[in-house]
């Protein structure tokens, strides 16, 4: 392979009948404008294309300069061009992600690459500066892989995938098609696992592995242990923020978002479609199950059935976190009532006392 270089790439132009049809969406107005960007709804210009999905924008719509506007079905405007999707939002990120193709250098190895002789490259495959890749590695077609990131032996990695600068990829990753790893990501390390023998504490060896599957993207300084024995096991379509936590045999369902700064303790199980917001915190050995939601911040320390949504520490439903937070800013003025009504209590229990011993006294 020859060497990389780099490589610069303009947006790509479509017009507004051929953006359409990549959403499956339907337009209104001029299908011949050329659209050359995705903007923001207040500094977009002629030849861009903003989002209208909520009433708010859409009740200002006028007022942007761009070109096209993308916005829900129903939407309807005499004399804008429009293109109307049934979800807009998604349509959105899809045009942008046409519009602004990620740039990347073309195919080969840069020269201060250090690689394994039995080093397996795909076609298509891009190497950048400073790249140490280890022994028995096989990478994918048209993958990517930037400066600094080290892969260690026995990695297998699928097609298209990306690699941003200074990732660790550790021993016996398997990495599947389009994933994508942020910059500074370090995957397959090992677990915190340490067996207590007095005072001291004795590592326990982690002699498993991380698997990543299809059109996962993790997102920027992630750190992701190595199964003890088997694998830690992220599943397809998973999507993290930055600086995620994830231990030693946990599986992440399909489609699950993990917000920035979350934590997951050993080998708990997440099912599918799960959301935990930022700074939610999993003690291990849980199973939280298809669809829950967590609000930010809280604290699961036992498994959720499926469907529910959760908030607080410790984790309760958030209907119940709701009524608490209300009550909360007025405990100083029920403290307060209270001590008044102990007060006039114990004032009572000294009349009723005194009146009960005159009488005794009179008798």
């Amino acid at each position: 392979m020859k060497p990389a270089h780099s490589q610069t790439q303009r947006p790509t132009e479509k017009t507004l009948a051929e953006l359409s049809a990549v959403v499956e969406g339907r337009y209104t107005g001029d299908g011949n404008v050329r659209i050359a960007r995705a903007a923001p709804f207040e500094t977009a210009g002629p030849e861009a294309i903003t989002l209208a999905r909520s009433r708010k924008y859409q009740q200002r719509i006028s007022e942007t300069g761009a070109g096209a506007v993308i916005v829900p079905l129903d939407f309807e405007r005499p004399g804008l061009n429009l293109l109307q999707a049934d979800n807009p939002y998604a349509a959105f990120a899809r045009i942008a992600a046409v519009l602004h193709p990620s740039k990347r250098p073309p195919p080969g190895i840069h020269p201060t690459a250090v690689c394994a002789e039995d080093f397996r490259p795909g076609p298509g495959l891009s190497v950048g500066p400073m790249v140490v890749i280890g022994r028995n590695v096989t990478l994918g077609a048209r993958g990517c892989i930037h400066a600094g990131v080290v892969i260690g032996d026995d990695v297998a990695m699928g097609d298209d995938v990306c690699i941003h600068p200074n990732v660790t990829l550790m021993a016996g990753c398997r990495i599947g098609h389009r994933v994508t790893i942020q910059a500074g990501s370090v995957i397959g390390c090992d677990g915190f696992g340490y067996a207590p023998d007095g005072d001291r504490y004795c590592k326990i060896p982690h002699t498993g592995y991380v698997q990543i599957d299809d059109d996962v993207e993790i997102g920027a300084n992630n750190t992701i242990d190595k199964g003890t024995f088997g694998r830690t096991h992220i599943h397809r379509g998973v999507k993290t923020d930055n600086l995620v936590h994830i231990a030693h045999n946990v599986i992440v369902g399909p489609d699950s978002i993990l917000v920035a700064q979350v934590g997951i303790s050993g080998s708990t199980t997440l099912g599918r479609h799960v959301v935990l917001a930022g700074q939610v915190g999993v003690t291990g050995h849980l199973h939280i199950g298809d669809y829950v939601m967590a609000g930010g911040k809280t604290g699961i320390s036992k498994s959720v059935p499926d469907g529910h949504l959760i908030s607080g520490a410790p984790a309760m439903p958030h209907k119940l976190w709701l009524k608490v937070q209300r009550v909360i800013p007025r405990l100083p003025m029920i403290r307060k009532k209270i001590q008044s009504i102990e007060k006039r209590l114990m004032r009572l229990e000294r009349d009723r006392d005194n009146h009960t011993a005159g009488r005794q006294e009179e008798r």
